[in-house]
């Protein structure tokens, strides 16, 4: 897998990305345009359109990130608009791309873990890259993204870390930020508190869950148009999310409940953790958990066959306080290669 560390101003930090993964970054076009067009029957200049009405909001209130993602574009030899577009997939489609699946926080005395499978389209498993940032005046910031999108899964130097799991609600909002900016937020925070208060005070464009955690613990952020919904640790210092709504938003947000599995996945993670509540946690331990392949293909640990459209890209574990993370790049029962990041 290609790993990139980018220092310096947006524009710098942009140039390195977009020049080092022109490859991936055009293969990734590709593949959502053909995605876009296959499932919403969207030609990619359409997509580009609609992207750009984030446009205005992201000059106004994130000039930084508009400036990395033009260098990005410059790098690559693609335009604002295509890099624009990859970062904000998920207010295009209101959700439809179901990436994110099954995660983890988890607080022991020792530790403060954080965990999660990706599951998506094993197509776009060419096209992720281990992407650190050494940004002027910022955490530093290692995460696993895909080509050209400048905010995903990952930890920095204050040991502030995120997952992301799709959360399928309709609505969207260009006047809040969308979901994969609010992830680079969460990652250019001191403490998983900050990162909270900064979602809160700006809205989030569309739905997902963002499972936020720092050495003191997790927070679960339920997203909607409509506002947010936080999940505290159990009495064990868990949290667990998939692909559904699991707090009370009210009745104005209505979760359309599309992936299935979400429901045994949430019920089968919760099982397997129980059965370790006097287990002393390690990162062999936490791993180990997602290799669980109960209600195969539709597992936690998901293949791509028997109707199941994705399959697990890679597995996160990390350890918030050591301030590192594991990745193990394919199914986590057939590690193809392991990363450590280390920001």
């Amino acid at each position: 897998m290609l790993e990139i560390t980018c220092a310096g101003s947006p524009r710098e930090i942009g140039l390195v990305h977009g020049t080092k993964a022109a490859t991936q970054i055009h293969r990734g076009i590709k593949f959502y345009s053909q995605l876009f067009y296959e499932s919403a029957k969207l030609q990619w200049p359409a997509v580009c359109e609609k992207a750009l009405q984030f446009a205005s909001l992201i000059e106004q209130k994130f000039p930084a990130f508009r400036e990395e993602m033009q260098a990005i574009a410059k790098g690559a030899g693609v335009t604002y608009a295509d890099i624009l577009a990859l970062n904000v997939r998920t207010e295009i489609t209101f959700g439809l791309f179901n990436d994110g699946c099954t995660s983890l926080s988890w607080k022991t005395d020792k530790k403060s873990f954080l965990a999660q499978n990706w599951d998506w389209m094993e197509q776009q498993k060419e096209n992720l890259i281990a992407l650190n940032i050494l940004e002027d005046g910022k955490p530093r910031i290692s995460m696993m993204t895909e080509a050209g999108i400048i905010g995903k899964i990952g930890l920095n130097s204050s040991g502030v870390g995120v997952c992301l799991n799709a959360i399928r609600v309709k609505g969207m909002d260009p006047n809040r930020v969308p979901v994969h900016l609010a992830l680079r937020l969460v990652l250019q925070s001191e403490s998983a508190q900050e990162a909270v208060s900064k979602l809160e005070a700006l809205g989030v464009a569309s739905s997902a869950h963002m499972l936020i955690a720092d050495p003191s613990g997790g927070i679960g952020l339920e997203c909607t148009t409509l506002g947010f919904s936080k999940l505290p640790m159990d009495d064990q210092g868990r949290i667990t999310h998939t692909n559904h709504l699991l707090a009370d938003h009210g009745d104005r947000v209505v979760d359309t409940k599309f992936w299935e599995d979400s429901f045994p996945r949430i019920d089968r993670i919760n099982e397997l953790v129980s059965l370790r509540d006097k287990v002393v946690a390690t990162e062999e331990e936490v791993f180990g958990l997602f290799k669980d392949e109960d209600n195969y293909p539709f597992s936690i640990c998901r293949a791509q066959e028997g109707g199941s459209k994705g399959a697990t890209l890679f597995n996160i574990v990390m350890d918030l306080c050591a301030r590192e993370a594991v990745v193990r790049v394919g199914r986590p029962v057939a590690v193809e290669e392991t990363i450590v990041l280390t920001p």
